[in-house]
Parts: C-alpha cells; structure tokens; sequence
C-alpha cells in the first residue's frame, strides 16, 4: 500500500488543505527521495507544533497527538505505534522536510480533525485556525437543493455564508480509545434504556424489545470484528441511552474507520398486510427518496423526544448537513458499504432484501466516516422476530455483517494502494 501510493504522490507540486469553508496550498519539494513539505506549513490551518529534540530528533505536535520522527529513519513514532514510511525525513537549509506520505497516510489515523481525501489528493480539516491563531470549530451550512443523490453529493457548491455547528459537551462522551496502528469499527445498538425502539411481534408470539436485539447482534459483530484484528469501540454495552447526536461522535473521537448501527425495523400498521411485512434493508445518509424511507426515518428518530442533551429536539434539517464537505466526501463510500451488506445478509437472511436506501438518521448525521444504518428484519413479523432472537441467528447476522464490512475495508484499500478513486 505504501510504495504505490507514495509514487502517486510524487507528481504532486502543491498539496491543498481545506475545511468546510476555505482552503490553503502548501508547497511540496520534489527532492531525490520523494516529494517533501514543511511542516510549519500548514500553520494557517492546523495548530502545528515542530519541536528539535536532539541532533537529529523531532516532536510533531498537532491537536495533542505527539508524531516523533528522526532525520534519516523511514519511520514515525506516536506513544506506542510505530508506522512505515516510504522515505524518511530530511533537513533542507536547517528545516525539517517530512514525506507527503506522513501527510495523507498518517495524519488522518493518528491526528484527530484531519481525513484524506483521496479522490483529489487533498487533506481535509475538521475544524481550522482563525485569524487570530485560535481553533475554531467545524462549520456547518446551509443548502437549498432539494434531493440530493448520492452521485451529485460531492457537486454541491459551498455557501458564501456559513454557520457554526452548536456546541457539545464533550464529557458526556466515553474516554477514546487508544490506537494501536490498527482499522477502527464503531458498532452501534440502536436504542436503549427508555426507548424501547419497535415492539413486536403483530398478533402472537413473545413480545421483543428492538433495543435488547440490537445489543445482543451489535456485541455479537463487534466479536465478529475483533476476530479479523479490527478494534472495536460500542456505543453502548448496556441498557443504556446514548444520545443519537453522540453516537457519531464517539466514532470522531475514535478515529473510526466505519460507523455501523444495528437496528430492527417495523411495520406500517396502515399496510395491507402489516404483520406479513419482512426483510432487511440497509441505509446510508441522504435525503430520503420514498414515502417508506421517510417513515423509517421518522421511526428511528423519534427518540430525540426522550433526550436530555442540549441538542435534543433541534432543528436540523438534512439540507444543512450534507453541504457539510466533510460528510459529502462519505456518501458514496457509505453506498457502496451499504450493498455489500445487502449482498452478504441475501446470502443467509430467511427474508427477502429490500435493497439499498437513503434517509436522514440523526444518528449517521455526526459521523464523519462511511456509515450506515441497517434494519436487520422486521420485529413485527413473528417469524422474523422469533428468527432475531434466537441466538446462531444473530451470530450469522453480525458474521454477514462484519464480512461485509471486511470486504468494504480490503477493496477501499485496494483501490487507494492502485492509486485509483477511493471517494
């Protein structure tokens, strides 16, 4: 992954680095070993910090996170993980020169706020500096197109104007995680503690809880995950409710790879023949295109009426979030993982597949990485119900599940190595 990419790399001459609402050119020099910047650089930008250690040992310092490097070692050092670089640092005139590669490699594992962008070869910041060197927080703007889809997502102009995001208390989250060089999974459980999501089965057979199936399924893939050498990080591990708003966040705060949330679909009691209603369905965030979608949307979402955070009930509509160019950059990768979901649980789910859709989930609206939302059968139905209760079948849900999400990882990775569109 690291040669094929660091030869792409090369033809770059500048290296454009943007948040929601500007962007800055950084020079890159071209010298023997490979394309090289300057750290101080991205001062207009990122809160950089270049601290001479030794003779020939440096600190980077970047939003708290601590990037050791040594002038002639092809190699970087943050706490207890240590990366491969394709070439190694260099003094130019008395200044530290580091790879392009630490850049678009590195910064977005290792450095909170930052995602590479690979389909133009740019950084993206989650928040910047302002005029007066303080960091001020991502933005947020308004948009009036109207259904978006997801193949004109990224075309979506940037507003003149733009609006702060709401501020959060960030001691309401969980501690993060430490990073050991490896890939990220969020698994979240929709629902829990006073929202009981869906309650079914139509008709007979033993009442369910759609919040302790999607525990049980959410810990089950997180199992599943671990297995294959992912880390895990779950929104809830217990009867608990998380704040939809908060569940994206903790997968920022991670550096997450993926965002996954488990949840159980009910019928329209309006339909024809509700209780007969079965199948799975996976989401991705957009505008909703079909009336089910809305209603899907209007379902998973109605928990806000039971939230004590500050953001709670607020006005949020869609239109305002995905002109956010920091979620845009997502949406077709959050596609693309959504069929392969679709494809894996069509392989072993008793339902039929009810394809891949588009809505605006509060809880996908946060996360900052591909996500998805998957509707894992219908709690309505009894066969679906008594068949996500019984303990083998949720196994092989978060198995299809977490294969899939494999699947997503090992192509991304692929076509980023191959140096083709990643986004």
């Amino acid at each position: 992954m690291i040669v094929p990419l660091f030869v792409a790399l090369q033809l770059a001459t500048t290296l454009v680095v943007r948040d929601a609402h500007r962007s800055i050119s950084v020079p890159v020099v071209n010298t023997p070993t490979g394309p090289m910047i300057r750290p101080e650089s991205f001062g207009d930008m990122l809160p950089v910090g270049v601290r001479h250690d030794s003779a020939s040992a440096y600190t980077l310092e970047v939003w708290g996170a601590r990037l050791q490097l040594e002038v002639g070692a092809a190699a970087v050092r943050a706490g207890d993980d240590v990366r491969q670089l394709a070439t190694a640092p260099v003094l130019r005139s008395g200044h530290l020169f580091v790879p392009l590669q630490l850049i678009s490699e590195v910064f977005p594992s290792l450095v909170p706020n930052t995602r590479w962008d690979a389909s133009t070869g740019q950084l993206v910041v989650f928040g910047g500096l302002t005029s007066s060197g303080e960091v001020s927080a991502p933005v947020r703007a308004p948009v009036s197109r109207e259904n978006i889809d997801v193949r004109e997502a990224r075309d979506v102009p940037r507003p003149a104007h733009t609006a702060p995001s709401p501020p959060t208390d960030e001691s309401r989250l969980p501690p993060v995680r430490a990073k050991h060089g490896r890939r990220v999974i969020v698994v979240d459980a929709g629902h829990g503690g006073v929202d009981n999501g869906m309650t079914g089965p139509l008709g007979r057979g033993p009442k369910i809880y759609e919040k302790n199936i999607t525990l049980a399924v959410a810990n089950k893939l997180g199992q599943q995950l671990e297995a294959r050498g992912v880390d895990v990080v779950y929104t809830r591990t217990a009867d608990t409710l998380i704040a939809l708003d908060d569940r994206g966040r903790i997968a920022n705060r991670n550096n997450a790879n993926l965002f996954i949330s488990i949840h159980v679909n009910a019928a329209n009691p309006n339909w024809k023949d509700p209780g007969g209603s079965r199948g799975f369905e996976t989401y991705f965030l957009s505008e909703a295109r079909t009336e089910d979608a809305r209603r899907v949307e209007q379902m998973e979402n109605s928990v806000v009426r039971l939230e004590s955070t500050p953001n709670a009930g607020r006005d949020n509509p869609l239109g305002f979030i995905i002109s956010d160019m920091t979620q845009n950059q997502h949406l077709r990768e959050s596609s693309q993982l959504a069929e392969l979901i679709q494809k894996r649980l069509g392989a072993m789910h008793p339902g039929p597949s009810r394809g891949v859709k588009q809505a605006g989930f509060r809880v996908l609206v946060t996360a900052y990485m591909p996500a998805v939302l998957v509707e894992i059968g219908f709690g309505t139905n009894p066969r679906e119900a008594a068949y996500m209760t019984e303990p083998a079948n949720q196994t092989a849900l978060a198995k299809a599940v977490a294969d899939a999400a494999m699947e997503y990882l090992q192509s991304y990775e692929g076509r980023l190595a191959g140096g083709g569109s990643a986004r």
